[in-house]
């Protein structure tokens, strides 16, 4: 199975910024990643709000399993979000914005 904007998926803005946001996070040394830490989590944390608000689901927190998992958890979000139709170019935008905020 390819997940929209993983590996093997056609290439779209969205996509492209995911592989930036990710491939960045694995370049930042352990101190520069940990004090962007919560501006990673804002934007997971905030894709899931609005995926939930748009299925009409409870908002529910993202559990905080550490650095390792945030690409993860952010490709999670970014599924979801495509899964629920929501507009591209917002995703797009919020991924560029999380991309060029890390340090």
């Amino acid at each position: 199975m390819t997940v929209p904007g993983g590996r093997g998926s056609a290439p779209d803005a969205a996509g492209t910024e995911l592989e930036r946001v990710v491939r960045r996070w694995q370049q930042l040394p352990l101190d520069h990643a940990l004090r962007a830490v919560p501006a990673v989590r804002q934007v997971v944390q905030a894709l899931a709000d609005d995926t939930a608000r748009a299925g009409g689901l409870p908002l529910t927190e993202v559990p905080d399993l550490g650095p390792a998992v945030l690409p993860d958890q952010l490709r999670v979000m970014v599924h979801d979000w495509r899964a629920a139709g929501m507009p591209e170019a917002d995703l797009a935008a919020r991924l560029t914005a999380l991309r060029r905020s890390l340090p």
